[in-house]
């Protein structure tokens, strides 16, 4: 997420903006999952998009097997906020009760709104083995939400991601803000899903968040596993309402990605500063699979009902370009909107302070907690 792992290579033309504070006027009403197992949130629409160049300031089914070295027992401190045992699944209704097996968790650190998990998921279905951390949000252990299931968000990093995801840093302190937002009612409490990109530090082995021909298949690590796992262990919403993705540079282009690639499975994304055109070395000799992993090109290909929210710092000149020549492609049913933030440079203290406020663009794109 360090200037130095910013990566653009495309040049590109065209330009629309959007009114943030458009988009977020209504967030307040939102339930916020404050109601118990009674809350039935919908699935807010998204603003319009704007067209012009000016910005506007922002206001105020079997599941995996996973293990973790160094994993709690029940009752231990570090167990102390991990989830029951699965319950069954239900058969009806709009909460996905876990099925199962339930992973082993070890904590990674506390916040001040409760601990961040980590285990090492081994994916079925890829053959990937990564981390993943995972933070609750404090309604999910309350008896009051015993049979609610959550919007789960999936956070992405910047830079390559091997072995650590920045959102678990207090750099970036997304769980306390969502924590105190949901309180005021202005955001969703989500389950908080944060892996790793990458396997490798060498960015010349950057996977990009897909299945490239004879590396790891981390596309389907994510994109399959990764769900799978989240169904297995935690109380979910059932179908695509309540899955979001969030990511800054590198992690704004895997969260692009994934939700033009899966809108069956994804329904919002917010690309934070973000690139679009694949440049990983490893795709040299594919490029019709390079060109199919391709956010510049899947945002104009009609094919994904999903809503997107992308930023660009309005310090740099390059960013804003590639941007909004990238929002000025998408095609319907895409809704693509652009935000951006006056005076921000791609660093993660400009990031983090677009938190409250993508996590309430979010919220009001996504379905909050359900319950039958």
């Amino acid at each position: 997420m360090q200037p130095q792992s910013f990566r653009f290579r495309a040049v590109l033309t065209g330009a629309t903006a959007f009114t943030l504070a458009a988009a977020l006027a209504a967030c307040g009403s939102s339930d916020g999952g404050n109601t118990g197992d009674s809350a039935k949130a919908g699935t807010g629409k998204g603003a319009a998009t704007a067209t012009g160049s000016a910005s506007a300031p922002a206001p105020g089914s079997s599941a995996p097997g996973s293990s973790a070295p160094g994993s709690s027992a029940p009752g231990s401190p570090a167990a102390a906020s991990a989830p029951a045992a699965p319950a069954p699944a239900t058969g009806s209704g709009k909460v996905l009760m876990p099925t199962g097996p339930q992973a082993a968790f070890g904590k990674a650190r506390d916040t001040a709104a409760g601990q961040i998990m980590m285990t090492t998921l081994n994916g079925p279905k890829s053959g990937v083995s990564g981390k993943v951390w995972v933070w609750l949000p404090p309604e999910y252990n309350d008896p009051k939400y015993a049979k609610t299931g959550f919007p789960v968000l999936t956070l992405y990093a910047g830079g390559q991601s091997a072995g650590y995801n920045t959102w678990t840093d207090n750099q970036l302190p997304i769980q306390e803000v969502d924590a105190d937002l949901a309180k005021q009612g202005k955001a969703h409490p989500f389950i908080m899903i944060m892996p790793v990109q990458n396997l490798d530090s060498n960015e010349a082995k950057a996977l990009e968040c897909a299945d490239i021909p004879g590396q790891p298949r981390i596309g389907t690590w994510m994109a399959e596993d990764i769900p799978d796992f989240v169904r297995a262990n935690f109380r979910t919403v059932k179908g695509r309402d309540g899955w979001g993705l969030m990511g800054a540079s590198t992690g704004a282009f895997c969260s692009a990605k994934l939700a033009l690639q899966h809108p069956d499975k994804f329904k919002a994304a917010v690309p934070i500063d973000g690139y679009f055109n694949p440049d990983s070395p490893l795709w040299r000799g594919y490029e019709n699979d390079r060109q199919a992993n391709s956010p510049d090109l899947l945002v104009a290909q009609g094919k994904a009902d999903v809503r997107i929210l992308a930023t660009a710092g309005g310090a740099n000149a390059y960013e804003m370009k590639l941007v909004k020549a990238w929002v000025a492609k998408a095609a319907a049913p895409l809704t693509v909107e652009y935000y951006e933030q006056p005076g921000g440079k791609h660093l993660t203290t400009d990031f983090k302070k677009m938190i409250p406020d993508t996590l309430q663009w979010l919220t009001k794109n996504l379905a909050g907690p359900q319950s039958d």
